[in-house]
């Protein structure tokens, strides 16, 4: 969802009269605007952080990379397995790192999603640090089974006796402009129904380090969406030491009074701009927040700031329904008519269709 028509929405919205228990999740259409091969976005670094010494300018997939050779270092359990990895990966993330700790450490694996996240779950409750990928978000499916029905219920069928809280599953995220049907997709839905998983998204690569780790220390399975269109777009300051992020803890990136904008990802960029455009064209205060943890999702922050607001636009790529964000929808309109008895709700996605290859499509 671009900026332009995250505007046009908070243009329908910007008075100040709020609609009592209304859910608005399809505005009357607008007018058509001309059409566009891709969503656009401008990618604004995060201030170089001073806590964690030394830093060095990286892209996602380089902070990810030094995320995962920091994990190597420090833990001499764990592994890292997934198709091609041992050569680096198709976006690089693992490059130099076979040669670094040696082939038992970082293989590949055939191209068998389940078998990845099964050997994945063995490693795991053997006691290792298992760092598993999936080379594609959209391929994360064969494996359903082995996340849903065995790594996420592995601790409590055995009655704590056994778990797999140490497997982590990393796999590329989202839109990328031209990667169609099989290259595009935005699972984390399918997954947020299920209990015992954690899943996260960061929206760049300071971010990305510090919750990788997070979730590699995790004593719970974690899916790790990583948006694939940061890889090389979004570059900053990144610390070189390891660090954490504390997971299930959504960040305020800019105060605001009149409505709050949700996202993860690669919308949180699209939802920076749009509320800057609607400050500078409309004089709507945005309240800008970065969910970052998908699974389980800091409900807390996001509803103290819609009390604030008394308004709530939620932007994801992932299609209207069933996304996420009915669920944040849903609980905010709860918490927020037993508190004030109104909110203004708007979710933002993309059309419920696949994503086609050619850009005149």
């Amino acid at each position: 969802m671009a900026a332009a028509g995250l505007a046009r929405v908070l243009r329908r919205y910007g008075g100040r009269a709020r609609c009592c228990g209304a859910l608005r999740s399809r505005p009357t259409p607008l007018p058509a605007a001309p059409r566009r091969a891709a969503a656009h976005f401008a990618f604004e670094p995060d201030p170089a952080p001073s806590a964690y010494g030394q830093t060095q300018k990286m892209n996602l997939f380089q902070s990810i990379t030094s995320a995962l050779d920091n994990a190597l270092a420090k833990d001499p359990t764990a592994v890292i397995f997934g198709e091609d990895v041992a050569f680096g990966g198709v976006f690089r993330c693992t490059v130099g790192l076979r040669d670094k700790y040696g082939k038992d450490r970082v293989f590949n694996t055939p191209l068998c999603e389940q078998g990845i996240v099964g050997f994945g779950i063995g490693v795991a409750v053997a006691g290792a640090t298992a760092i598993a990928e999936i080379q594609f978000a959209d391929y994360i499916f064969p494996a359903f089974d082995q996340i849903v029905n065995e790594a996420a219920k592995y601790r409590y069928r055995s009655g704590d006796l056994f778990n797999c809280g140490n497997l982590t599953i990393r796999a590329p995220w989202g839109c990328v402009g031209h990667g169609a049907l099989y290259h595009s997709q935005s699972p984390e839905a399918f997954f947020a129904h299920c209990p015992g998983i954690k899943i996260v998204i960061p929206r760049g690569p300071l971010q990305a380090k510090g919750l990788l780790l997070s979730c590699i220390e995790d004593k719970n399975p974690c899916i790790f969406f990583e948006p694939k269109i940061l890889y090389r777009a979004a570059v900053e300051q990144v610390p070189v030491e390891p660090y954490n992020i504390p997971l299930s803890q959504a960040e305020v990136l800019r105060q605001g009074s009149d409505v709050t904008l949700v996202a993860w990802g690669t919308q949180v960029h699209v939802i920076k701009e749009v509320a800057v455009m609607a400050q500078e064209k409309l004089g709507v205060s945005c309240e800008v927040i970065d969910l970052r943890t998908i699974l389980p999702w800091d409900t807390e922050t996001i509803c103290k700031s819609v009390v604030k607001t008394g308004r709530l636009l939620i932007s994801h790529e992932a299609p209207l329904t069933g996304g996420f964000a009915s669920e944040i929808s849903s609980t905010v309109q709860k918490v927020e008519v037993l508190t004030n008895g109104a909110v203004l709700l708007s979710m933002q996605c993309i059309r419920e269709k696949s994503k086609p290859k050619a850009v005149n499509l």
